[in-house]
């Protein structure tokens, strides 16, 4: 159901079957079943370029979601982090890595239930749904 890969990085995820049942608890919440869920783990490059090609952004970021989902309530995406990004959002935010990573993890999983960052009032309630993704851990 969700699955967690690197691709050109190396970088294990801790806890990965809590981490996997917090999404499920987040996705259920909002009201969705997670079907299929890829989280691709990478380097900024690696990212940038996927980044470039498929959105024809030329900027670094932290996450991009790709869903490939058909039924409204049906979660089915893919999710690319960059780790390094990550890291640096950490350590620019001063919270742990390991909270941030979750924060981004689960970002990605609010994307894919309809939650979008490009307003500032979007970008608020984003945050704000994040926040409480956080507390379900």
């Amino acid at each position: 159901m969700i699955s967690f890969q690197s691709e050109g990085i190396e970088f294990d995820l801790q806890e990965e079957s809590r981490i996997s049942d917090w999404l499920v608890q987040v996705a259920k919440i909002e009201g969705f079943q997670i079907e299929e869920l890829n989280y691709i783990f990478l380097s900024d490059e690696g990212l940038y370029e996927i980044n470039m090609e498929y959105l024809n952004h030329d900027t670094y970021t932290d996450i991009i979601t790709f869903d490939n989902s058909d039924d409204e309530e049906i979660i089915e995406g893919d999710i690319f982090i960059s780790i390094e990004r990550v890291k640096e959002n950490a350590e620019t935010f001063e919270t742990e890595f390991e909270t941030e990573l979750r924060r981004v993890l689960a970002h990605g999983v609010l994307h894919l239930c309809g939650y979008k960052d490009k307003s500032d009032e979007d970008t608020k309630l984003m945050r704000e749904m994040e926040e409480k993704s956080l507390g379900l851990y």
